[in-house]
C-alpha cells in the first residue's frame, strides 16, 4: 500500500492520475497518424483531460482485491476513451448542444459535427481493444454497461424525459441516473479488479457482487452530486456551462424534489458505499486469505471515495 493510497481517495487520485495520463498517450494513435483531423480530434477529446475519475476508480477496484494496477492501467485508460466518447458525443447538436466541455470549446465546435461523431466512435472502439487486455469477462461487462442495457440506453431515456410532463417519478430518475452514470462507474471498479489479477486465477462471485453493490451506490450518489452541482456550480468550477439541465427542462433529483433533499439523499447514497467497504475487504481477506486487519486502510480508501462523490466541487 502506497501512502498515497493510505492516506485517501484524492491523495490516490493525484498519484495515479499521471500514470492514467502516460497510459492514454501508450493506448492513443499519435497526432501525426493519418487521417490526422481525426486523431487530431481524438487528442484533443480526451487531453487535457478531466478527473480521470473512472479510470483511477478502476485502479481502485483492483487496489481493493488485492490486484496489480500497472496491470489494470492500459484498462483503466481505455476505460477513460469510452467515457470520453460519451461526452463527445453527448455534447453534439442532435443530443445536448452543448458548446464548452473541461473548460474549453467542445470537440464539433474545435472541428465540426462529422469530424466529432467520428472521433467519438473511434474512442469507443479503441476502449474495447484495451480493455481486452483485462479478458472476456471484462469487454463483456463492459460491452453490458456501455450499450443500450447500460448507459447508451439511458442517455436515450433521458433524452425522452426532457421537458416531459408526464411521469416525473424518482424511479424514472433512477432508472436514468443508474444506466447514463451509475453503469460504467460500477463496471470502472470490477473491470479493473478483473484486470489486477493474475491470468487463470478464479474471481469469487461474492467479492464481485459486493463490489458492484459498491459501485451502484457511489454512481447513483455521484450523479446526483452532479445534478445539485449544475445547479450550485459556476461555469469555472465545472468546466461547463452550469444551469444546462434547467434549460434543457432534464429530469433530475432536483427538480423532482428539490436541491435541498437531492443533496441529503446523495449523502445518505454514499453513507451506505461507505458501510459497504469493510464488508468489500472481509471478503477480499478471505479470498487471499490474509487478516481483515491488513486491509484496514484499503477499507478507509473505499470509505473516502464514497465520501469524494459527494463533496467535490466539479
Amino acid at each position: 500500500m502506497t501512502a498515497a493510497a493510505a492516506s485517501g481517495f484524492e491523495p490516490f487520485l493525484q498519484h495515479w492520475r499521471p500514470r492514467v495520463e502516460q497510459a492514454l498517450e501508450t493506448l492513443l494513435p499519435k497526432a501525426d497518424t493519418p487521417p490526422l483531423r481525426l486523431h487530431a480530434a481524438m487528442r484533443y477529446a480526451v487531453f487535457p483531460g478531466g478527473k480521470r475519475l473512472r479510470p483511477v476508480l478502476a485502479l481502485l477496484g483492483c487496489r481493493a482485491t488485492g490486484g496489480d494496477c500497472e496491470r489494470a492501467l492500459a484498462p483503466a485508460a481505455a476505460i477513460e476513451c469510452l467515457h470520453t466518447y460519451s461526452l463527445v458525443h453527448d455534447d453534439l447538436p442532435c443530443m445536448d448542444d452543448d458548446a464548452l466541455r473541461r473548460g474549453r470549446p467542445t470537440c464539433h465546435k474545435q472541428f465540426d459535427e462529422a469530424t466529432a461523431l467520428l472521433a467519438g466512435d473511434a474512442l469507443l472502439t479503441l476502449a474495447f481493444a484495451g480493455v481486452a487486455r483485462a479478458g472476456a469477462l471484462a469487454v463483456q461487462r463492459l460491452a453490458h454497461a456501455a450499450g443500450s442495457l447500460g448507459m447508451v440506453g439511458g442517455q436515450m431515456a433521458d433524452l425522452q424525459a426532457e421537458g416531459d410532463r408526464g411521469d416525473r417519478s424518482l424511479q424514472r430518475v433512477q432508472w436514468i441516473h443508474d444506466r447514463k452514470t451509475g453503469a460504467l462507474i460500477t463496471e470502472s471498479l470490477v473491470v479493473g479488479a478483473l484486470a489486477g489479477k493474475q491470468p487463470g486465477e478464479p474471481f469469487p462471485e461474492a467479492v464481485l457482487a459486493l463490489l458492484q453493490q459498491f459501485g451502484d451506490r457511489l454512481g447513483r450518489a455521484f450523479q446526483i452530486t452532479d445534478d445539485c452541482l449544475d445547479l450550485t456550480g459556476s461555469a469555472a468550477e465545472l468546466g461547463k456551462n452550469p444551469l444546462a439541465d434547467v434549460a434543457l427542462e432534464k429530469l433530475t433529483y432536483p427538480a423532482v424534489v428539490g436541491l435541498e433533499a437531492s443533496v441529503a439523499t446523495a449523502a445518505r447514497l454514499a453513507a451506505e458505499a461507505a458501510a459497504l467497504a469493510p464488508r468489500v475487504t472481509a471478503a477480499v481477506a478471505a479470498w487471499r486469505s490474509v487478516p481483515a486487519t491488513e486491509l484496514d486502510a484499503v477499507a478507509m480508501l473505499l470509505q473516502d471515495a464514497a465520501s469524494f462523490a459527494v463533496r467535490r466541487r466539479n
